[in-house]
């Protein structure tokens, strides 16, 4: 029998509640709470809160636990390499872990030429090591970024990240050089095209290559491209293929650094090491965290050998690299080798997205389906001929998925983005389906 999530006392229980409360007292108001979940317990696609509610995570805590919650050999290497050494700081000194993962890294990035890694703590530090490292190399100004995007929340990182305007209000002035192009949105083209693409003729590469670099940022003087092979915040937005590949093309053209932003994409979510491979384009500069350490705060800049060939001193940190870290790195990548996670996310991300798809059908609020892999993004309107986004609509969905015990999360104005485990089966994910049309019925409904 298909495990089914257990909700024994109405959500959020007495336990969870108190947590709650004390969470009010104390912690910033400024972190943003999907639903109610106090997590207690994992394993797996499943989470149980201190209550004893078992939920179905379709989340992964924004696609961080691809090979799963507390899986087992992650445990066993945290448990084996504590009891060897905790910490040695790598800016002054080595660690056998780190080296080995620098190796792996560049084997498993794209890209023949030679590579060089930095290590860091999380994804927006990536970004700012891929935007510091970018301008020492090519020591010009300008950095072209994209509507809807999101890198991040540092001073350098935000100023790419325009997912919403709370993100940016009041931190201004942010790092200055950055220009913001349309980002291929083809279900709400942001240039207005209602035939949408191919229709267009990829009206926004050509206001990249006409309006930005030919008016604003001169192209001589720009640094770096930086963008998201597929949008993660912004909605699970899937850019076409001949888009991705002209980046590629401008950027070659004027000298410009290519910067690939996986942080959410990568690590086998799209069903490849890289949601940039489905494209067949090889970036300058990959940005990874998130899935990468199992949940724990790690990531890495990977880049063209010559572009992190920069002085001593240029950039440093003092944790990343956490030799423990970097073992459950390794862990990881051999988990999702050896257990085939990458042709799992391909088969199970293929049959949400036909089932999806069969739900559009029948339910007139989704307006959009749309992902590669287990990176599927569920679009709401509340009229599919103005696409007026169903916000609070979405909202609702996701509140009342929880109390049925199915975790979901947001993403754009009223989009849902279904990050499951890579290790679910079909079968679970069409229990976490069953719960989300019930729910879409109800709200639809109502």
């Amino acid at each position: 029998m298909v495990r089914r999530p257990k909700i024994v006392v109405e959500p959020p229980g007495p336990k969870a509640r108190e947590l709650i409360e004390i969470d009010r007292q104390y912690l910033s108001p400024a972190l943003t709470r999907t639903a109610p979940l106090v997590g207690y317990e994992a394993e797996g696609v499943w989470v149980r809160d201190p209550d004893g509610n078992e939920y179905l995570d379709f989340g992964s805590g924004i696609a961080v636990t691809n090979v799963g919650h507390r899986h087992p050999r992650v445990v066993e290497t945290v448990k084996r390499e504590v009891d060897r050494l905790i910490f040695v700081n790598s800016c002054d000194f080595y660690t056998i872990p780190q080296v080995h993962l620098a190796k792996k890294l560049t084997e498993i990035t794209p890209g023949s030429f030679k590579k060089r890694v930095f290590f860091v703590n999380s994804g927006t530090e990536a970004v700012e090591c891929g935007i510091k490292a970018t301008r020492y190399y090519t020591q010009r100004y300008y950095f072209v970024g994209f509507i809807n995007g999101f890198h991040g929340r540092t001073m350098g990182s935000l100023a790419f990240t325009t997912t919403s305007p709370a993100a940016r209000r009041r931190f201004q002035p942010m790092m200055p050089g950055v220009v913001h192009a349309p980002y291929p949105y083809c279900y709400r083209c942001p240039l207005g095209h209602k035939e949408g693409y191919p229709e267009c003729g990829l009206a926004c590469l050509d206001y990249l290559e006409n309006e930005i670099l030919g008016h604003v940022a001169p192209p001589d003087e720009v640094a770096g491209i930086l963008f998201e092979p597929v949008q993660g915040a912004g909605g699970y937005i899937v850019p076409p293929a001949e888009w991705v590949r002209g980046l590629r093309k401008i950027a070659d053209e004027h000298g410009i650094v290519l910067m690939d932003d996986e942080v959410q994409a990568g690590m086998g979510r799209t069903g490849r090491w890289w949601a940039i491979e489905h494209f067949g384009v090889e970036p300058d500069v990959v940005l990874i965290s998130k899935a990468i350490a199992a949940g724990f705060p790690f990531g890495a800049c990977v880049a063209k050998a010559e572009i992190l060939e920069w002085g001593p001193g240029a950039h440093e940190n003092t944790l990343g690299g956490n030799p423990v870290l970097a073992s459950v790195a390794l862990t990881v990548i051999d988990i999702i080798e050896k257990e085939g996670l990458l042709e799992n996310a391909r088969k199970v991300g293929e049959h949400m997205i036909k089932r999806l798809k069969e739900m559009q059908e029948r339910h007139e609020i989704i307006g959009d389906v749309r992902g590669i892999g287990l990176m599927v993004g569920v679009e709401f309107v509340k009229d599919r001929r103005t696409k007026e986004p169903a916000t609070k609509e979405r909202g609702k969905i996701v509140q009342e998925a929880f109390k049925k015990g199915l975790l979901l999360l947001g993403a754009g104005k009223s989009s849902l983005r279904l990050a499951p485990p890579l290790v679910i089966t079909e079968e679970e994910a069409d229990v976490g389906l069953d719960i989300l049309e019930e729910t879409i019925k109800e709200v639809a409904g109502s």
